[in-house]
């Protein structure tokens, strides 16, 4: 049996984890098997749904705790029981919403907001949209129609949300994240996990305090760490790590703050850093 070096692993999913087509690769996941038969721990920690998680990381056989909404909700995996929740009061909640509804009109841009409470997801995107499709399909979630603007459908029904996504053409994505951030700086979390997707969550539930969280709760110093991700949502747990990985796929702000860059996700990243890190 080989001798583990950094304790505790922590990756990314989408864009990470996982390949462009939306597989697991098999070397990826016999270094992760090997990693955890030798005293390991890995996690998963990724902005989806819990249940849009769950599956996937009883799939690869893991057992302890994952993170969904990046960072807003921790669970066990094999009782799918929370261990922690975090969420965006529903009047706070329907005041983003109503922000981004007058960005959308003011600037006649094709903003769409998904809105995710108690793990119904709720979308003022037309249900036969092209993308909404795709996401559907990707995460495994059907996504329910408000029908009405979502600030309101929020506020009438006072939902709070673990999370709240605008879908953007990728061209927009930066001055909505930016109009967001001056209107809601020190108030949430406002980050950007995919090219069209700027989200917005509880202010401290982000994935460096995951990562706090897990090491904590395992008993590992932070030296002990390994963070690996491709989206400025993995930014708090890149800085937070005792190593911040970069996948080559990642958007240049997270490899500026990394402390190395590894390969592609479709070309075994994170099994590259297992090997490279996870053994003495």
């Amino acid at each position: 049996m080989r001798q583990i070096n950094k304790k505790l692993i922590v990756s990314d999913f989408d864009g990470t984890l996982l390949t462009g087509g939306q597989i697991i690769p098999d070397e990826v996941r016999s270094a992760i098997n090997e990693y955890v038969s030798c005293g390991g721990i890995f996690a998963v920690c990724t902005g989806r749904m819990l249940r849009s998680i769950l599956p996937r990381v009883r799939e690869l056989g893991l057992k302890g705790l994952v993170v969904a909404y990046q960072g807003t909700v921790i669970a066990e995996i094999e009782s799918g029981k929370i261990i922690k929740k975090g969420a965006i009061d529903y009047s706070s909640a329907a005041e983003v919403c109503g922000y981004i509804e007058l960005l959308k009109g003011s600037e006649n841009l094709a903003y769409g907001i998904n809105a995710y409470s108690e793990e119904v997801l709720y979308t003022d995107i037309p249900k036969d949209n092209e993308h909404l499709k795709v996401y559907e399909r990707i995460t495994g979630v059907d996504a329910e129609s408000t029908g009405v603007k979502m600030s309101g459908f929020i506020f009438q029904n006072k939902l709070g949300c673990q999370k709240i996504a605008c879908l953007v053409p990728p061209e927009h994505r930066e001055r909505l994240y930016f109009n967001l951030l001056e209107k809601f700086r020190g108030k949430f979390d406002i980050t950007c996990s995919a090219q069209v997707l700027v989200e917005v969550s509880p202010l401290s539930d982000n994935k460096g305090e995951a990562l706090k969280f897990i090491a904590s709760h395992y008993g590992v110093s932070m030296d002990s760490t390994v963070a690996i991700g491709d989206n400025l949502n993995d930014l708090p747990m890149i800085k937070e790590a005792g190593i911040g990985v970069a996948v080559g796929n990642a958007v240049q702000g997270l490899k500026d703050a990394a402390d190395i860059v590894t390969v592609s996700n479709n070309d075994g990243a994170v099994a590259k850093i297992i090997e490279k890190y996870g053994f003495r």
